[in-house]
């Protein structure tokens, strides 16, 4: 199974961003642990800050990947854009979140404009959401 997990902005600081929110670990040593552990897997590890680019790669995989893991970030409650890609594509997308979005203090975060597009959603479970979505696709 071919998997891509995607990162939006402000994700390329794990390790170094709001450590009590986000834990101290960088997503590249992360990703190199996902790698060990779903050897079954074919993953692959995409991050940008810009939202365009992230619509660019939902198009360019949405066709012909097995799954996608999804944590937009901020657009998650912003991009109408994003989600319209999301809702576009044939490829299932799970959507995950490190912290509970659902607790933040910022109501803006309590909605996703592309969920109801997704197979499911993980949120508030630290990194290990990531592969909690991965265990979902096998």
């Amino acid at each position: 199974m071919r998997i891509l997990i995607l990162n939006g902005p402000n994700l390329n600081l794990l390790g170094k961003r709001e450590p009590e929110i986000y834990g101290n670990q960088s997503f590249e040593d992360y990703f190199q642990e996902l790698q060990a552990n779903f050897t079954q897997l074919d993953l692959e590890y995409y991050q940008s800050n810009v939202e365009g680019e992230l619509v660019n790669k939902l198009q360019e995989v949405g066709f012909s990947y097995d799954g996608i893991i999804f944590n937009a970030g901020g657009y998650t409650h912003t991009s109408v854009a994003i989600a319209d890609a999301v809702a576009a594509i044939e490829t299932p997308v799970i959507e995950v979140h490190i912290s509970n979005v659902y607790a933040r203090v910022e109501t803006i975060r309590h909605q996703s404009l592309m969920a109801k597009n997704c197979k499911g959603v993980i949120s508030g479970f630290g990194l290990f959401g990531y592969e909690m979505a991965l265990r979902s696709c096998n």
